[in-house]
């Protein structure tokens, strides 16, 4: 008689349990993943110089956005004003209109008093134009030299009023996209300075530790480029000066009176660094430098803190010097000289943007409102590297 047991499965057995083949897989997947959770992070994750980088390019995108929303403030501060005098000039002209149609009204008045023509007199203040109704009627020639002269006050009143009116509605319109474009920047800055702290923020103490090492390598290659544009510049100065003692002595050689005159011009001539425009920018260093320590604030221009150009602006005002608010007029607001020939008070700009700014204070360095999270410092122009630097401007 056959047996009707089944036969017992074949398979692994897990804590004395037969399982299915469904089930060993399972458990392999689950191995799998505890595995990789253990592992090392993935290689998906930033290196510390691709985060330093992309902080880097935040920092200078922050910096470009908070020009363009200078600009857009100052354009919207203009526009505004703007507006303000137009709707007050539209306010009194419109006063006036009133003024000159109520004296029309009075003469309508006068006529039906006395029983003359009110019909016309009524259709000249319905009308659109009042001078297209006499036009037409030829009602003038019927008007005494008073009336004539209220109509014509009164035509005039309502042609410069109808012109100032346009023009305040277009200019409400500007001000408007003004304004937009001020909001965009601001968002832009916000959003790019965020973005720059998460990415600070997920550092961990010995990449911070890092990075401030990668920095402090910078600023040292930056002080030894400074160093050498100092050496260069002395180098040039000497050669200017034995150039103006040569020139004095052979002046001094043509006369004994010019030999005074001569001497006197050497002297002059050595005195450049104290000459109006050098006493001015004395001021604006000065200036300058009693800032240092006041934090980067974008969109600041002091006193208690500043971004790059409201530095700049801020520091020649002293000087009795004005300034453009935003880099890229400040950029045009003097004469153009090269790294070599900078002299204080020259300002030093920044990337193909024009979006950074400091005060060249000598001996390849300056002084400038750096960033975010910093403060206004002495700082050698070349803290981003000798190709970051755009040009270099000396205030007219």
């Amino acid at each position: 008689m056959a047996s009707h047991r089944k036969s017992r499965p074949t398979g692994p057995r897990v804590a004395g349990i037969r399982t299915p083949a469904l089930a060993t897989a399972a458990l392999t997947s689950v191995a799998l993943l505890s595995q990789t959770a253990n592992a090392t992070p993935s290689d998906d994750r930033p290196t510390l110089e691709e985060v330093e980088k992309k902080v880097d390019d935040l920092y200078r995108q922050a910096g470009s956005a908070t020009e363009k929303y200078n600009a857009a403030k100052e354009k919207t501060s203009k526009q505004r004003k703007k507006v303000d005098t137009l709707l007050d000039d539209v306010a009194q002209r419109t006063q006036k209109l009133n003024d000159a149609r109520e004296e029309l009204g009075s003469f309508a008045s006068a006529q039906y008093r006395t029983g003359a023509s009110v019909p016309e007199t009524a259709t000249l203040l319905l009308a659109d134009s009042p001078q297209d109704y006499f036009d037409q009627n030829q009602l003038m020639n019927r008007l005494t030299g008073r009336q004539k002269t209220a109509v014509d006050d009164y035509v005039t009143q309502q042609s410069e009023t109808m012109k100032k009116r346009r023009e305040a509605t277009e200019s409400l319109q500007t001000l408007t996209d003004s304004q937009t474009d001020l909001k965009t920047a601001k968002s832009t800055v916000q959003k790019k300075l965020a973005t720059a702290r998460e990415l600070l923020s997920e550092l961990t103490a010995e990449e911070k530790a890092r990075l401030a090492a990668i920095e402090k390598k910078k600023q040292q290659e930056a002080a030894r480029k400074a160093a050498e544009l100092a050496k260069q510049q002395a180098a040039q100065e000497e050669a200017e000066r034995k150039r103006r003692e040569e020139a004095a002595e052979q002046e001094s050689g043509s006369g004994s009176s010019g030999g005074s005159g001569g001497t006197g011009s050497s002297e002059s001539g050595s005195s450049t660094p104290g000459t109006s425009n050098g006493t001015k920018a004395e001021k604006a260093i000065a200036f300058a430098r009693a800032q240092i320590g006041k934090p980067y604030v974008w969109g600041a221009t002091g006193p208690g803190s500043y971004d790059c150009s409201g530095l700049t602006q801020a520091a020649w005002k002293a000087a009795d010097v004005t300034l453009p608010r935003v880099t890229y007029d400040q950029v045009n607001a003097g004469t153009t000289v090269s790294v070599s020939q900078a002299q204080p008070g020259d300002l030093v700009f920044f990337y193909d943007d024009i979006s950074h700014v400091g005060l060249y204070i000598g001996d390849g360095m300056m002084i400038h409102a750096p960033k975010p999270g910093a403060y206004v410092r002495e700082e050698s122009i070349f803290y981003d590297g000798e190709s970051s630097i755009h040009s270099v401007v000396r205030p007219a």
